[in-house]
């Protein structure tokens, strides 16, 4: 019984130190959503407290706001200069990074619908100067005719 219980034991902390390692190179992706990125993280997180890990709540915060993509950098520093992150909790957080991402997509998609108009604009505008030309073209010529 003895035995049995001791390679468990090393079974266990193998795991546990592969769930740290996980847990230590975690970084968001890109392109990847704040939901997304928080179900893999509490995902690792859950299996290494299942385990007999204890992580406070302010260690993964940190990790979180560590290990965000370049385009959030912005963010994560106004989250940490007005917000204490030892008196934060991970919901917090992440309804406050929802909030960015979506003010983010909603920007992003109203950048783009601008650019799109303004290339239908530029190209309508080609065509009608185009048009214009040829109609001095045929100006020029229709005299002679």
């Amino acid at each position: 019984m003895k035995r049995k219980y001791q390679g468990m034991d090393k079974a266990k902390r193998a795991l546990l130190q592969t769930l740290r390692t996980d847990f230590e190179t975690l970084r968001m992706k890109m392109g990847e959503s704040i939901s997304d990125y928080f179900s893999r993280t509490m995902a690792i997180v859950n299996k290494m407290q299942i385990h007999g890990e204890k992580l406070e709540d302010v260690t993964i915060i940190e990790k979180i706001l560590l290990s965000m993509t370049s385009k959030f950098n912005y963010v994560v520093c106004s989250i940490e200069e007005s917000k204490d992150t030892n008196e934060l909790s991970i919901d917090e957080l992440q309804s406050s990074l929802l909030i960015h991402e979506q003010k983010m997509n909603r920007q992003s998609s109203n950048e783009q619908v601008l650019l799109s108009s303004n290339y239908h604009s530029s190209k309508g505008d080609g065509k009608r100067k185009r048009e214009r030309k040829q109609f001095w073209w045929w100006e020029a010529v229709a005299p002679e005719i």
